[in-house]
Order: C-alpha cells, then sequence, then structure tokens
C-alpha cells in the first residue's frame, strides 16, 4: 500500500510568466547563436529613410526576418536586391515583448541568383524567343468601353481600387468581376480559367483587367507562370496587367496588351473621364465653330472683293470696249484694203505706161513699120520668107499698105 505527504501531492510546479518565457529564451538564443554565417535567398527588401535595410532571407521550407543596420548597409559593396542567394553574417536578436526574432546582419557575400529569380529569368527568355512580349501584337484599348472584365480576388483591395476610380470617371459603367485567388498554389490555374470565363460571357467584354495588390515575390509568382503568362497572350479581348505596385514587375505584365503600374491606375487607363471627354468635346465644339465663322468671314471677305470688280459693278463696259475694237478692226481692215488696191492699182499704170512704151504702136509712131504675109499669119523678118508675086501687108501708123512682091535683093553679107 503506497502512501503520501498530501501537501506533496497537491503541490504544483512554479510556472514562468510570458516575459521570464522570452527573457530566457533571449539570454539562450542570443547567447549560442552571435557571430553565426546564414545562408538564404533575399526577398521582401524595404529601404525606408532612415538608411536602414529590412529584408527576409529564405530557403525552399522556411525564412527568417533581417536587418542591416544603416552604418553596415553603407559598408556594403554592392547593391542589395531581391532574388539574390547570399552568405549573411551576424547575430541573432530577440525581440521579447513579441517573442520574436531576426537575424541582425553586419556582413553580406553574394553567392548568386536565388532559384525562383533563375526560373523567373529562364522562362522570361523562352517566351521572349516565342514572341510573346513582342510590342508589334501588343492592342491598342478601345476608347469608349462599356463593358469591362475584372479578374481578382474579389475581397481584394484591387477591387475597390479599380471601381472607386472607374464609377469616378464614368458611373454608368457596366463591370464585371470575375472571381479568382490572387496568391498561392491554385491561384494560377484560377487565373487561366477566369481569363477563358472572360471570353464567354454575353454580351461581349470590350477589355478585360487582370489585377492584384502589391507583395512579394512569392505572392506575386503566380503571375509569372507560364500558363497565366500564355493565357494573357492569347487573349482575344485587349487585356490590362494591374499587378502589384510600381516596383512590381512580372511576366503578365510583358505579355498584356497594356501595363498599368496599380489597379487604381488600371481604372485610369481603360475608363476615360467623362467630365474630361465632356471638355474635350466642348473645346472640339468651339474650335469647330470658330473655324466656321473664319471660314464663312473668309468668305465673305471674298465675296465683297469680287463684287467689287468692274465685271461686277460695270458689267457692260466690256462689251462696249469689245464693240469699240471690233469697230476699230474693221476700220484698219478697209482702210488696209484700200490702201493694197490704191498700191496695185498704180504698179498696173506703172506697168501699162512701160508696157506702152516698148510697145509696137509707139515704135511705129517713130516711123516705123511692120511687114506681114497677106493673111496676117506671119511677120516678114527676112527676104528669104517671100517671093516675087507674094502678096503682102505693110502696117504703119495710120493705115496698113496692100503689096505684091516685084522683085527681092539680099543684103551683101
Amino acid at each position: 500500500m503506497n502512501t503520501s505527504n498530501p501537501s506533496t501531492a497537491n503541490a504544483k510546479p512554479s510556472a514562468l510568466s510570458v516575459t521570464q518565457l522570452n527573457n530566457q529564451v533571449k539570454q539562450t538564443l542570443e547567447g549560442q547563436f552571435r557571430n553565426i554565417w546564414v545562408a538564404g535567398e533575399i526577398t521582401d527588401i524595404a529601404r525606408p529613410h532612415s538608411g536602414h535595410v529590412y529584408l527576409t532571407l529564405k530557403d525552399k521550407q522556411s525564412q527568417v526576418r533581417g536587418v542591416i543596420w544603416r552604418s553596415a548597409a553603407e559598408r556594403l559593396r554592392f547593391d542589395l536586391q531581391d532574388g539574390q542567394s547570399v552568405l549573411c553574417q551576424g547575430d541573432v536578436d530577440v525581440y521579447s515583448a513579441r517573442g520574436t526574432y531576426q537575424l541582425v546582419i553586419r556582413r553580406v557575400e553574394l553567392r548568386g541568383v536565388g532559384d525562383l529569380q533563375t526560373a523567373l529569368r529562364q522562362l522570361q527568355q523562352k517566351l521572349q524567343a516565342e514572341g510573346l512580349f513582342d510590342p508589334a501584337r501588343k492592342r491598342p484599348l478601345p476608347r469608349f468601353p462599356r463593358r469591362i472584365g475584372l479578374v481578382t480576388s474579389p475581397t481584394s483591395a484591387a477591387v475597390h481600387d479599380f471601381l472607386e476610380v472607374a464609377q469616378r470617371r464614368w458611373p454608368d459603367l457596366d463591370v464585371l468581376i470575375i472571381p479568382t485567388k490572387v496568391q498561392g498554389a491554385e491561384a494560377a490555374a484560377e487565373i487561366v480559367a477566369g481569363i477563358a470565363a472572360a471570353h464567354k460571357i454575353q454580351p461581349a467584354l470590350d477589355v478585360l483587367v487582370v489585377a492584384r495588390g502589391g507583395g512579394s515575390l512569392e505572392d506575386l509568382w503566380c503571375f509569372n507562370d507560364e500558363r497565366v503568362v500564355r493565357a494573357i497572350a492569347a487573349s482575344k479581348i485587349p487585356l490590362v496587367s494591374a499587378i502589384g505596385h510600381e516596383i512590381d514587375v512580372t511576366l503578365s505584365d510583358l505579355a498584356s496588351d497594356r501595363r498599368a503600374l496599380t489597379p487604381s491606375e488600371a481604372g485610369e487607363l481603360v475608363v476615360r473621364s467623362r467630365d474630361d471627354l465632356s471638355n474635350e468635346l466642348t473645346k472640339l465644339a468651339d474650335d469647330l465653330r470658330l473655324r466656321i465663322f473664319q471660314k464663312h468671314a473668309n468668305q465673305q471677305a471674298q465675296l465683297e472683293q469680287l463684287s467689287r470688280r468692274p465685271v461686277f459693278t460695270r458689267p457692260f463696259d466690256r462689251i462696249t470696249q469689245q464693240a469699240l475694237w471690233f469697230d476699230e478692226a474693221e476700220l484698219r481692215f478697209n482702210r488696209g484694203i484700200q490702201t493694197v488696191v490704191e498700191k496695185m492699182r498704180q504698179q498696173l499704170a506703172s506697168a501699162a505706161e512701160l508696157l506702152d512704151a516698148v510697145g509696137p504702136l509707139k515704135v511705129l509712131a517713130r516711123g516705123y513699120s511692120v511687114t506681114q504675109t497677106a493673111d496676117a499669119a506671119k511677120l516678114v523678118q527676112s527676104v528669104d520668107q517671100v517671093q516675087p508675086g507674094d502678096s503682102i501687108q505693110t502696117v504703119l501708123v495710120d493705115g496698113t499698105l496692100h503689096s505684091t512682091v516685084t522683085s527681092k535683093s539680099t543684103k551683101p553679107k
């Protein structure tokens, strides 16, 4: 039979307070993990104005927060970037108030590019070689979309940011939210399915927006998934990517028709401001009225200038001038004809006088005569033309003599 002391049986072990526990953990960890080297991949790097650098070191299974105070950060020989594989030397520091710890880094050595960054670079090179990022294949966004599809998580801040801007710019816009996960192992498949579902919506969507808020490289990794990138590139609907913040660039951004730095900017890119459009239309109307007025004024001035021309002020002056010209031309023509006729008459008279001076009658008047055969058929120019007994006639200035040849004699040679 076992017996025991009641006071001993009812005794309870001494309990530690949370503060005591954290302080003991702090003393243990900070005492044992000093000046250690930790290998990992940098992610979630932040650089506030203080000059300190905050980051996360991770491997495939775990991660730990780290800090590089300003004095140590200024001694770094290279710029820290997400995705770098590094060796960090430092001490474990426990924040006992929260029960958390971090690595206070004093020295960083670059080991190479991390696994995720390597995979991302290789996939980017592959898709770029296929032409998925070619600017020539990107399509312009419609100027006045009526129906917009938004592929994102329905509970995300991206929905609120996009809708707030879109409704402010065009209140009557029709925005359809296609719910998907935007983070985690299942996100890529759901985003691909959401883009496919958008193409089946009727009436058809005018533009499609794929959006989510900012996050770490791991949080946004689904938008670097090859399936998502190919679905975005193959979209028949003009597609805008609005993933993360300005510094976050994913392969989905490169494959989309237009990249927005934030979901809010996507609202500004996709939806035109109704007020801006109204102002633009007012300006165009004013410009049109001004041009019409200027055109009318120019034509009125031209018309007035034409109306002052003599052809309109004195339309019969030209007819009168033409009539006078024709009259003068007729007079010049008649005078010309008369001059030509008179000149020809004078030339004819001169020729007649010349002919008269050398004519046979004038010769006869000077005492010469012309002998012809009896029938006046031939002139008798030689004694050989007649024989004794032939009848001849002699033409004198005042008449004709008829005679018979009784004899003839030849002039001695």
